[in-house]
């Protein structure tokens, strides 16, 4: 039996389609875009947008659907990801080298897997300071702070009745009130 000849990130560049990054070595086919995870990831971009604005400390690089190189066999894209721009002062361009300050992931039917189990773990190991999970079906937010190499959770929330979707403030982004209502669509 010969041996699986693991893909790198030259070979994912090479690759016609646009909807796939490289998981452990294999080029995979992202799930396809519903409006529920859209929106989502818009209504996190625009709760932090501010952020985006800013120079130096307090500053950050926010971007949707970023390709991240973490190895030669790890490039995978993250719904939205961010680095402080006091670390990452220029503009980024292409796929990023950098290893990012924050990521979150929105789960899609079929594929949580990935997002709550490989990036978890790939992510925790590559350093990442900040991971979100959220779950557009269940209405609820994850978000993880790296504490010693292990992720904590620092901020949990399932959004079921009126009074759950508060205002809030989550790590990284304390200084932002982030609406839940509104991240979930419900306002």
């Amino acid at each position: 039996m010969e041996a699986k000849k693991l893909k790198t990130v030259d070979d994912l560049l090479q690759s016609e389609d646009e909807r796939v990054e490289l998981i452990n070595g294999e080029i995979v086919k992202r799930p396809m875009a519903r409006s529920e995870h859209a929106l989502i990831q818009s209504s996190i971009s625009d709760e932090v947008s501010f952020l985006k604005r800013k120079d130096g400390l307090g500053g950050w690089w926010i971007m949707p659907e970023i390709s991240v190189k973490y190895s030669e066999h790890q490039c995978p894209s993250h719904d939205i990801a961010g680095w402080r721009k006091e670390r990452v002062p220029r503009r980024p361009t292409g796929v990023m080298n950098v290893i990012p300050d924050w990521v979150c992931e929105i789960t899609s039917p079929g594929h949580e897997r990935k997002d709550l189990f490989h990036n978890f773990i790939l992510l925790q190991r590559t350093k990442v300071s900040y991971y979100w999970v959220i779950s557009p079906e269940d209405k609820t937010l994850i978000a993880y702070k790296l504490v010693d190499e292990k992720y904590h959770v620092t901020f949990s929330v399932e959004c079921r009745v009126e009074e759950d979707f508060a205002k809030v403030r989550i790590p990284p982004f304390e200084e932002v009130e982030i609406d839940l209502s509104y991240v979930f669509g419900d306002s």
